[in-house]
């Protein structure tokens, strides 16, 4: 039997709440629905979400499938960019996917160095940062920190090659931005790199990069193509961030705010522990919280090596309508204390029967209170290797 081609192009109508979304992608080496469903966002400035099945945010995902978007996304780095090579990564939704490609990267090129840093909408210590913004978010403004360790601070400073990663492109606005606010630190940036899980610019706009940004410009995505929105009638959800410069919100300096020049060590003792105690049959979700997700993800690799049904999600600060790709939704405070609402989608209690909840911030009402609703135990990171079981209470 001929095995029959691939179709190049696809051409999706979307019919949302929020209005329509004509979406046409290209063949790659992932099946568009694998990728992606579609949400609607309560969001006037954007009604729409490409929502993710890979990423490891809004979508239930197993590790190997993350890790396998990792590695292709870290391939399409062009090989001999002049070093300083610094990769940052876009909070919230994707700080895991920009550590796991910079951990793929590192991991295929052995004899280079690197920088990865991501930015935060949360200060942590004193450290000197600069903002840029997020235009289409419901919370736009972004920070990036300063390094506090010299020689760290010195690779961002002196970088010659940045490679931005965020988890889709659609204007390349919120990238243009981060590159003209690093600008402000002098830096004398060669070539820019850009890695996202779908990129719906369009050809022509991806083609046009290099002239935007006023040096020569790369993309490497999964899955590429563009779209269209014909807005309708969409109501305005609650502000998503009250940022307040000398609130202590227990952001952690150690996770990559602050920048690492290194894979973060495997939690390999905690996913023995607790491998043990899932039975052949049982299901495990691990959750990680806000822009804490690589942690998660790393446990949820351990426990799918040692044969366990693991799936690894987030919880996020985006408001979503449940419509879609989104089928449930659950709300409960920010446990980085800003009181604005939090959200976990597509996870209804007792659909698992394990639920490891990943977090950097102290176990407070909030934490005890999403892990009482989803019968969840709670993991305290404070350090790669200092990992803390909280008792719910």
């Amino acid at each position: 039997m001929v095995a029959q081609a691939q179709p190049v192009r696809q051409v999706q109508h979307v019919e949302m709440p929020t209005g329509t979304l004509t979406l046409t992608s290209e063949a790659g080496p992932f099946a568009a629905d694998s990728l992606l469903g579609f949400a609607a966002r309560a969001n006037v400035k954007r009604g729409f979400l490409f929502l993710s099945k890979a990423l490891g945010k809004h979508w239930p995902v197993r590790p190997a499938l993350m890790q396998r978007v990792h590695g292709v996304l870290a391939a399409s780095v062009p090989p001999g960019l002049p070093g300083p090579v610094v990769f940052i990564a876009m909070a919230e939704t994707a700080v895991g996917l920009g550590q796991g490609v910079f951990e793929a990267w590192l991991a295929a090129n052995p004899d280079r160095e690197g920088l990865f840093i991501h930015t935060s909408r949360y200060r942590v210590g004193n450290a000197p940062l600069i903002e840029f913004a997020e235009a289409h978010s419901h919370a736009p403004r972004q920070f990036l920190h300063l390094p506090d360790d010299p020689a760290m601070r010195a690779m961002l400073q002196g970088a010659r090659s940045l490679v931005l990663v965020d988890d889709e492109a659609s204007t390349g606005n919120t990238f243009l931005n981060l590159v003209a606010a690093c600008r402000t630190l002098s830096l004398d940036v060669a070539h820019v790199h850009l890695c996202t899980i779908t990129n719906f610019m369009g050809a022509e706009a991806t083609a046009a990069l290099s002239g935007r940004f006023g040096l020569p410009v790369t993309m490497g995505a999964a899955l590429n193509g563009s779209y269209t929105f014909a807005a309708g009638e969409m109501a305005e959800a609650a502000p998503a961030q009250r940022f307040d410069p000398d609130a202590e919100r227990g952001a952690s300096p150690c996770f990559g705010r602050m920048g690492l020049r290194s894979a973060l060590a495997d939690p390999s003792a905690l996913a023995e522990r607790l491998a043990a105690q899932v039975g052949a049959c049982e299901r495990v979700l691990v959750l990680g919280t806000g822009e804490f997700m690589h942690p998660s993800f790393m446990l949820g690799r351990a426990l799918e090596q040692r044969g366990v049904d693991v799936m690894v999600q987030s919880t996020t600060r985006s408001p979503i309508l449940t419509w879609g790709a989104v089928g449930h939704a659950l709300s409960f405070p920010d446990n980085y204390g800003e009181g604005i609402a939090n959200f976990i989608y597509n996870v209804a209690p007792g659909q698992y029967e394990h639920v490891f909840i990943c977090h950097e911030t102290p176990a407070g009402d909030a934490l005890h209170q999403l892990a009482r609703s989803l019968h969840a135990r709670l993991f305290h990171f404070q350090s790669e290797t200092r990992i803390e079981e909280i008792p719910v209470c």
